[in-house]
């Protein structure tokens, strides 16, 4: 018959816990970097966003500005990479945590981790990657000489 310290499970000590924190600390900072990210995509969709609604917004009868509903497509163009970016750079936050979970669980559990977690990093950073160059394309179709009006 087996003793009840023979079924529990042996936890990691105060050392391990301590390499454990260390290792996740690069995926800390990622994903702190990855939120910073995230907010700053979400302030240039509700720009576009704002301007949509104001050319949605000028009457056909004001002649001054209606050459600013030329620009809606764009507008559309705009949303579109940045929407895709904001979906990219989330998923690539939630697969930085899950590192820093899988972590902790091996830990846990003592099992290696190590390929699941390279794993879960390169996914991350392929996701954080196209959420730049979106943002990247988007910058270059933002500026217009219709944003300089009005």
């Amino acid at each position: 018959m087996q003793s009840i310290t023979e079924l529990i499970p042996i936890t990691p000590s105060i050392d391990q816990l301590g390499r454990i924190i260390a290792n996740v600390a690069a995926p800390a900072f990622l994903l702190g970097a990855v939120a910073a990210f995230i907010s700053v995509v979400i302030s240039r969709i509700n720009r576009v966003i704002d301007r949509a609604q104001f050319i949605h917004g000028i009457s056909a009868s004001d002649s001054a500005k209606a050459f600013l509903k030329a620009d809606l497509p764009r507008l559309r163009e705009r949303a579109r990479l940045l929407n895709r970016s904001l979906f990219c750079s989330i998923v690539a936050a939630i697969l930085t945590a899950l590192i820093i979970f899988v972590a902790f669980v091996s830990a846990l559990l003592q099992v290696a981790h190590e390929y699941g977690v390279a794993i879960l990093f390169m996914a991350a950073m392929l996701m954080f990657s196209v959420a730049l160059v979106d943002l990247a394309r988007e910058t270059r179709i933002a500026l217009h000489d219709n944003d300089l009006h009005v």
